[in-house]
């Protein structure tokens, strides 16, 4: 039996031409009109090529030029073609199984995305720099630096993975430290991360765990009278009641959509699959990328 262990990649890339790179799913208008479209438009266009795509050579036809099955970076070969770009730097794959990182990672919580903005700003990088390669207003880059101000670590440690966004996370501010700890243990308690839920639970909080000034703009702005607080906290004891009764129902369920969608990811790994998928049942690929492509069984 041979020690030798062999890698997936060729340790070196190579540079090769846009016209010999061969995708094997299309980059549609709606597509090109996305957020995330854009966005690596913009990055590509500031610093260039982070992540080279990935390819796998096709068998050599006689008198034709060395063609390159395209595994990975659909969009960024197809904002190079729209940039006029003719050659590219590609990691070259020993087969052709559309092994790629983009499908094993998840979406950047709104902690974690401040996190990174402050150690790229720590670096050096200033927030200009960062909004153009993000293609998005400085503004927002200073909003993401600052979404922890006056957040008490606490809270913070209990939701950093947590998909809450930027404006929730902005009511916290209303309550001392301790509330906001007790905030976030019900929001994980539930599953709920939403702001309607944040309201709520801001309704429901005694007066003396409000920051100064922050009580009486929260009165002003919901007349929550005594008795509605006390129906709310008795709803959310009979939701958490209701919410471990599905408990078991709801992991089994999960887990066989857990199962189903790896084997989907399995199947869409196979660039022999996604040809075949592509040239007789096209709308069934579409689906089936959608789902192994989502960020989370709720999306």
């Amino acid at each position: 039996m041979s020690d030798k262990i062999k890698t997936g990649f060729e340790m070196e890339g190579k540079l090769l031409t846009l016209d010999s790179v061969v995708p094997v799913k299309q980059i549609t208008r709606h597509m090109r009109t996305s957020a995330k479209y854009n966005t690596i438009l913009a990055s590509i266009k500031e610093i260039g090529i982070i992540e080279p795509p990935v390819v796998s050579p096709m068998k050599k036809e006689s008198g034709v030029p060395q063609q390159y099955l395209l595994l990975d970076g659909h969009v960024r070969i197809d904002i190079l073609k729209h940039l006029e770009v003719k050659e590219v730097f590609c990691i070259i794959s020993t087969d052709d199984e559309g092994y790629t990182l983009n499908h094993k990672v998840n979406r950047l919580t709104a902690i974690q995305e401040h996190y990174m903005i402050m150690r790229i700003i720590e670096g050096g990088v200033d927030e200009d720099m960062i909004a153009r390669t993000l293609n998005v207003n400085v503004g927002e880059i200073k909003q993401k630096r600052d979404i922890l101000t006056g957040i008490c670590p606490d809270a913070v440690e209990l939701l950093k993975d947590k998909m809450i966004a930027q404006n929730t996370l902005r009511l916290f501010r209303k309550v001392k430290p301790m509330r906001q700890a007790e905030m976030a243990e019900m929001m994980n308690t539930v599953g709920n991360y939403s702001r309607p839920y944040a309201l709520a639970l801001l309704a429901s909080t005694r007066k003396e765990m409000f920051n100064e000034e922050e009580y009486e703009k929260q009165t002003m702005t919901h007349s929550v009278k005594p008795e509605d607080i006390a129906r709310m906290e008795r709803e959310m004891e009979s939701l958490e009641r209701d919410v471990k009764l599905i408990e078991e129902s709801y992991g089994r369920n999960v887990l066989n959509l857990v199962l189903a969608r790896g084997y989907l990811a399995k199947l869409l790994d196979n660039a022999k699959v996604v040809r075949y998928l592509s040239n007789h049942n096209g709308d069934v690929l579409s689906e089936f990328q959608k789902i192994v492509e989502a960020a989370s069984l709720e999306t």
